[in-house]
């Protein structure tokens, strides 16, 4: 930075991510907050699209800052590694220029889709060696290696490497996951201390709590994860395929752990009433690949229900698709068109499917937000999701 004509040095400490907690309601654990990053601020609670290979599947850069007004995109260090490719990325200067978006990304450590490839993977102490599910060819990735990639990708907010046990699991593998991913997280910690960003911007890690259904592990990961005093911490292993309500279970007694002063993530969570119940249970941040998948499907989420746009009910509705949204997708295309391109199979109806969704899901969050603010939120909940999950 520049100060009286002298430049000085400043470390990256200096500029840290901060999160600054504006408002809690008053009848649940809801919060309002601001995170701060070198690429800009991003209001809490939030919602952040899933770019996977350094794209939102179907939408344009443009749309997502004009027409749905997101705030900050994911990308997947898995993903993004095996394509394009690191010297790719480096080339270009990082996802944020290679993309060309200019708000913060968050990095997914890679560790769920490692998680997935249970038949094609190996996990050890060491990390986890795998085949790609590209061209078959055997990787390894370590906690290190992890931390290295996102390095390169360059995100705003990075992921530690971790093991995500699938649901049910017995206890001891549940612990024994858990025991891996606090060593492991040690491990990005330092690495991530040893090791300076690439591009100029700070990056903020993120550790992730484990312990499957286990309350007793989930608070004994919840704690130590905070011990290690990172920036922002997430809660991971739930939605993946345990009942709802045991997903708002454990949230809620994660939640009893985790700093206040902190973000908490809920990764790959989820409809839009699994979003606004895990709102009131204290987390403020969230992702989900059902905007997106479900839009390409023909399944639109709107502000007076959810429609199934391929029915033969929408073929003569010359109504715009969700007049109670302000984005330009949901007020100039009518159902009956866009039930028409999905029937036609147009490309165009993917697009335009996935704009409604995305736009949607950041509406809902920047509801909730306004509703905490005024301290509302917990009163106004129930209504909103019965009206917001109806099917017309």
């Amino acid at each position: 930075m520049e100060w009286l004509g002298l430049h000085c040095k400043t470390t990256q400490k200096e500029f840290k991510m901060k999160f600054d907690l504006q408002s809690k309601d008053k009848f649940s654990k809801a919060r309002a907050g601001i995170i701060q990053t070198d690429h800009g601020t991003i209001e809490t609670p939030i919602f952040m699209p899933v770019g996977t290979a350094g794209t939102v599947k179907a939408v344009h850069q443009r749309e997502l800052h004009q027409d749905v007004k997101a705030e900050i995109i994911l990308g997947n260090t898995y993903h993004l590694y095996l394509r394009p490719g690191l010297d790719v990325l480096e080339n270009a200067g990082g996802l944020h220029k290679f993309n060309h978006w200019d708000k913060p990304i968050l990095t997914d450590s890679g560790g769920y889709q490692v998680f997935s490839l249970a038949a094609q993977r190996k996990i050890t102490e060491k990390g986890v060696t795998f085949k790609s599910h590209i061209d078959g060819s055997s990787h390894l990735f370590t906690p290190e290696r992890a931390m290295e990639i996102q390095r390169y990708i360059g995100g705003d907010i990075v992921m530690a490497f971790d093991e995500c046990p699938p649901y049910p699991s017995e206890y001891k593998y549940a612990r024994d996951s858990m025991g891996l991913t606090h060593r492991w997280l040690d491990r990005c910690i330092q690495f991530m201390k040893d090791s300076e960003p690439k591009y100029g911007h700070t990056q903020n890690l993120f550790p992730i709590v484990q312990g499957s259904t286990y309350k007793d592990l989930r608070k004994e990961s919840a704690e130590f994860i905070a011990s290690r005093g990172m920036d922002g911490n997430a809660i991971g292993g739930l939605s993946v395929g345990e009942p709802a309500e045991l997903m708002y279970e454990h949230t809620e007694w994660v939640n009893e752990f985790l700093p206040e002063d902190k973000p908490r993530y809920l990764m790959g969570v989820g409809t839009p009433e699994n979003i606004l119940t895990c709102i009131g249970l204290g987390v403020d941040m969230f992702d989900c690949v059902m905007p997106t998948r479900n839009g390409r499907n023909g399944m639109l989420f709107t502000t007076q229900g959810i429609i199934n746009i391929k029915n033969e009910k929408w073929k003569f509705d010359n109504s715009s698709i969700d007049p109670g949204l302000e984005s330009y997708s949901s007020q100039f295309y009518s159902k009956s068109y866009l039930r028409h391109l999905f029937i036609s199979k147009e490309f165009l109806a993917l697009q335009i499917a996935s704009l409604q969704n995305l736009a949607f899901y950041i509406y809902l969050v920047k509801q909730a937000r306004q509703k905490i603010m005024n301290q509302e939120f917990e009163s106004w909940k129930s209504g909103a999701i019965a009206q917001y999950m109806q099917r017309l």
